[in-house]
């Protein structure tokens, strides 16, 4: 998706506001060219810095504070979910001895 798209996408964003998101690495498009291409994880990220900003009353400083920090928990989400899927393929014997061990 091109620059011109996403600021077509929200109403209350303009082209300004969003080049400094990306030019503060809160936001990392492609680099096709000049051109940025936006893709649906990026289009996200701008949903998520928008609510914060214009929903939230978020300070810039507090953004770029935040941002590393939600991206821990999104890791640390997908890792626990990777292990849960790691969990369920074991044998029943082994997934109640992990069971077993936490508690």
């Amino acid at each position: 998706m091109r620059f011109e798209e996403v600021i077509a996408l929200f109403a209350d964003l303009d082209s300004g506001e969003l080049t400094s998101w990306v030019e503060r690495g809160w936001v990392r498009p492609d680099a096709a060219g000049e051109a940025w291409e936006f893709h649906e994880i990026d289009v996200a990220r701008v949903q998520l810095i928008r609510d914060l900003r214009q929903g939230m009353d978020v300070g810039e400083d507090t953004v770029g504070l935040m941002l590393p920090l939600l991206d821990q928990v999104y890791e640390l989400r997908g890792q626990v979910r990777r292990l849960l899927t790691a969990i369920e393929r074991q044998p029943d014997d082994v997934r109640a001895a992990i069971l077993e061990a936490l508690r």
